[in-house]
């Protein structure tokens, strides 16, 4: 199945590799940094390379490529989709995914992989049970392995393994028992100069943290299940009653995991939560140009909107601006022609707005198209797209836990045109 793997960082250098057969000279990523240079920017990096032998499969996270070697073919996606386990494992096992810190740790992560493929087969892909076979490093851990050249691997099979229930260890105590769920959306859109929209739709998850004692069973049931599009499980979740009753039922793991993530595409479903007023406009003869916009909130059900960052790519004949906000902070780059607004959150009384001027290069003809406005945002307990959590009950087990479902809708890739 996957034969090798191999990290690679943005600047092109092969930092990691992993062989779980005999051993794929380097040189096979050759036709990766072809397709590299080919691509504009690192994420249009073609996910599938064909090759005369092989298949190159890549995901691109942290500024990292994680590149997967395959002989025969295979489900494209089965592959793309472990590749993004290995990231998370990575991530829940070091706080950060970076090059530093898998060169740093580099002893773990060979053993992790060993785990997590048995000959090229994906094996133990969850963290909780990958934690029982490999112990994530302490500062403590790593001095105490220095000193008597031990290693993290665990001296008994998890518990779990052993049982029809792979993904949860058996004997789990806690004296507090709960269950939260955070409910988190993200919204990909893009409006046209008029604020009509051209694209919207709407990337969702459901990431849960239980905390149980013992096997409880729990049931998920939602007020409105049918706005859910192209569902992917965690394979605890029973998928016949799914499909049948439209509830999610299942053994949890002990400790975090994302129970499910959705997709909800219809455009006539996705609400757009903020609008941006602007007026951007160069002159032919004139050096001078001006810039106007105000952001302002737009079915948010009344709640606020936070962390709002505003980004533009100004045109190369923009020498310079002089802006000012009526809140927060801006920048522009000279260099790189970057704006950045720093918002901060919308007040609906008070909107916050960016005006001024900007210096155009003399005697340049007037840019051939407006620049296009980017917006990072977040609403604390809003799932845009109306999912509501119904109930959660639990079976199997006698006392009663503490649960909790929390909402938040961030921006994706939310473009403004101009």
């Amino acid at each position: 199945m996957i034969h090798s793997l191999f990290l690679i960082n943005s600047s092109g250098d092969i930092f990691l590799e992993k062989h779980w057969k005999s051993v794929v000279s380097r040189s096979v990523c050759d036709y990766f940094f072809e397709a590299q240079e080919r691509a504009t920017e690192a994420e249009n990096v073609p996910p599938v390379i064909p090759t005369p032998h092989h298949y190159l499969l890549s995901v691109y996270r942290h500024k990292i490529f994680f590149v997967a070697v395959i002989q025969t073919e295979v489900p494209p996606l089965f592959v793309i989709e472990f590749l993004h386990r290995v990231v998370d494992t990575f991530q829940d096992y070091f706080g950060v995914c970076s090059e530093p810190v898998i060169k740093d740790n580099v002893v773990v992560v060979y053993e992790v992989l060993e785990e997590m493929l048995d000959n090229g087969f994906p094996l133990a892909t969850e963290s909780n049970i990958l934690k029982e076979l490999i112990k994530p490093p302490t500062i403590l851990r790593t001095v105490v392995n220095t000193i008597t050249g031990s290693t993290n691997v665990g001296d008994q099979l998890p518990t779990g393994q052993l049982s029809v229930v792979p993904w949860r260890r058996t004997g789990v105590k806690y004296t507090n028992n709960e269950a939260y769920f955070d409910v988190i959306e993200e919204i990909d859109a893009i409006i046209d100069k008029s604020g009509s929209t051209i694209t919207a739709e709407i990337q969702g998850v459901i990431d849960a943290c239980v905390k149980l004692t013992g096997m409880p069973d729990l049931t998920l049931s939602f007020m409105n299940p049918r706005l859910l599009d192209d569902v992917s499980f965690h394979p605890c979740v029973r998928f016949k009653r799914w499909e049948s009753e439209r509830i999610l039922s299942f053994i949890p793991p002990d400790g975090n995991f994302r129970l499910l993530s959705y997709h909800v595409s219809a455009q006539n479903l996705v609400a757009i939560p903020v609008y941006v007023k602007h007026g951007i406009s160069f002159r032919d003869s004139s050096s001078l140009g001006r810039f106007e916009i105000t952001v302002g909130p737009k079915q948010t059900m009344g709640k606020t909107i936070e962390g709002v960052i505003v980004t533009s790519q100004m045109p190369k004949g923009v020498l310079n601006m002089s802006l000012t906000p009526s809140q927060g902070t801006h920048t522009f780059d000279p260099v790189t022609k970057m704006l950045s607004w720093d918002v901060g959150k919308i007040n609906p009384q008070k909107l916050p707005s960016l005006k001024g001027t900007m210096s155009l290069q003399a005697g340049a003809s007037k840019p051939d198209e407006n620049p296009t406005i980017s917006l990072q945002f977040k609403i604390q307990q809003l799932a845009i797209s109306g999912l509501k959590v119904n109930r959660l009950d639990m079976y199997g087990e006698k006392y009663k836990p503490f649960k909790g479902i929390k909402y938040m809708t961030k921006a994706g890739k939310f473009q403004v045109r101009t």
